[in-house]
């Protein structure tokens, strides 16, 4: 069976960034090919609207930017696909009930993709100014709030370079998005005692922040990604808490 998994990311420099510095300590078993829809979540609903029998990996190496990446593989080279997109809730054309069907609709990476959801964007990796109050950090959703200078301008400095992470900073990210996915869906800061959904996820932050005040739980999804991949006993091993 392949060892091959693809990620499919929204854009084609941050999340590559990540995932290069991610891969020296995990995910180095399997090989890792990455490309890039270049375009919001809510575009991939209107290509799947009208064709529940659309072939996720056709889709991705029909645009211009994965050709070359993709040339010379095929659908049965994958052993899984993952994607990993931003909530974007001040797109125009942003609606939750789009993504919940589509959280509904890529939920097995060994079939069409899984799909992932950074809370608002991918750079909610590092918005961390103090471990201790990651728990309440929220931002606004549904307007243009320019979120990449505000983490850029409130993260803790050890954070703002994304390549050069060291094991100890992916424990303590792993950790406190962990605990922050748990708060967020069963309202205890601490490690899950299991796996908890990317649905489950988005219907608690629907209750819990956007409903509310238009708001979003700060969470990324490369951790929570991780968890799902390993099991919660071997991330927690991983990670040696």
């Amino acid at each position: 069976m392949s060892n091959k998994i693809l990620f499919i990311f929204e854009g084609e420099k941050t999340e590559n960034q990540i995932t290069k510095n991610l891969t020296n300590f995990f995910l180095n078993e399997n090989t890792i090919i990455e490309c890039a829809y270049c375009s919001t979540i809510y575009q991939v609903y209107k290509e799947i609207l009208n064709d529940d029998d659309l072939e996720t990996f056709t889709l991705l190496k029909n645009r211009k930017q994965n050709q070359e990446i993709l040339k010379d593989y095929n659908r049965d080279d994958f052993a899984e696909i993952y994607m990993f997109f931003d909530y974007d809730g001040h797109d125009i054309i942003a609606d939750d009930n789009k993504l919940k069907d589509l959280l509904e609709f890529f939920n097995e990476e060994t079939e069409k993709g899984k799909l992932y959801i950074n809370y608002p964007m991918v750079e909610s990796l590092k918005h961390i100014s103090d471990y201790e109050i990651f728990k309440d950090l929220k931002v606004k959703c549904k307007e243009n709030i320019n979120y990449k200078k505000i983490v850029s301008e409130n993260c803790l400095e050890t954070l703002k370079n994304m390549t050069i992470y060291k094991y100890e900073t992916w424990q303590k990210l792993i950790e406190a998005h962990l605990n922050k996915m748990n708060y967020i869906t069963n309202n205890f800061y601490s490690f899950p005692t299991g796996l908890i959904s990317q649905l489950n996820i988005f219907e608690n932050q629907l209750d819990k922040y956007i409903t509310v005040d238009s708001t979003i739980g700060v969470l990324n999804s490369f951790p929570i990604f991780l968890h799902d991949y390993y099991g919660n006993d071997k991330i927690k091993e991983l990670i040696s808490i």
